[in-house]
């Protein structure tokens, strides 16, 4: 065995022993989603043909039958699944063009868009993040079309996530987008990480939030709150 395979072999189990060390006692490193150098090298083609490949050997180490009429296009299926689907927002060109326009009502109030459902997976066991995102922004002159709102949300969703770094994705975007600092965001979301493995629990739920500008005053954001119906 070579020097490197070594090395690497080392790496690999003192990571392993952290992870069954530490548990589900997981830290997020970096605001920006975590991507290597060479991400975007190959075609979706070709992560696709990859993906089915490696997914195909998983499903064979498990003992699965994959003459099966049920199963032998199940590889296929979870690599277009990843590809063009669930982490579609890992790609820069997916990202939605937004307009803006004048708010010509000259609304100067919270405008808030609520319940926004969204999926994404989690980075550390890769099963489903099922939530809701609230927004709400005060105009500093322009106004965003609400599908917009949505478009933006599920780009950060569409990727291997951790729950604090996606809000904190999402608001600054809005903030940029919007050109305020008058903006809040709450997200409700259930982790299967935590309801069909671990610990098991079916009935919480993980709430983070973000918030500048006017809503940093307690009444406006008491305000937020009440609209989205989220006790404080």
């Amino acid at each position: 065995m070579s020097d490197d395979l070594v090395t690497d072999s080392k790496i690999l189990e003192s990571i392993r022993k952290k992870i069954d060390e530490d548990g589900d006692s997981h830290i997020m490193t970096n605001l920006n989603t975590p991507l290597s150098d060479n991400a975007f090298e190959l075609s979706d083609e070709d992560k696709i043909r990859l993906i089915e490949e490696h997914f195909r050997n998983i499903m064979l180490i498990l003992g699965l039958d994959l003459n099966d009429n049920s199963l032998k296009g199940t590889p296929y299926r979870v690599a277009k699944m990843y590809v063009k689907e669930t982490c579609i927002g890992l790609k820069a060109d997916e990202k939605p063009e937004i307009s803006l326009f004048d708010n010509k009502y000259n609304y100067d109030k919270i405008l808030i868009e609520k319940n926004i459902s969204f999926y994404s997976i989690c980075e550390h066991h890769f099963v489903p993040i099922v939530g809701k995102a609230h927004v709400g922004y005060i105009s500093s002159g322009k106004v965003i079309g609400l599908s917009k709102i949505h478009r933006i949300i599920n780009y950060f969703a569409k990727r291997p996530q951790v729950q604090e770094r996606m809000t904190v994705q999402i608001f600054n975007e809005l903030k940029s987008i919007l050109n305020t600092e008058d903006v809040a965001i709450l997200i409700d979301a259930d982790h299967l990480c935590v309801s069909s493995r671990g610990i098991k629990d079916v009935t919480s739920s993980t709430i983070t939030i973000e918030s500048d500008g006017q809503f940093k005053d307690d009444k406006k954001w008491s305000d937020f709150l009440a609209l989205v119906n989220i006790d404080k």
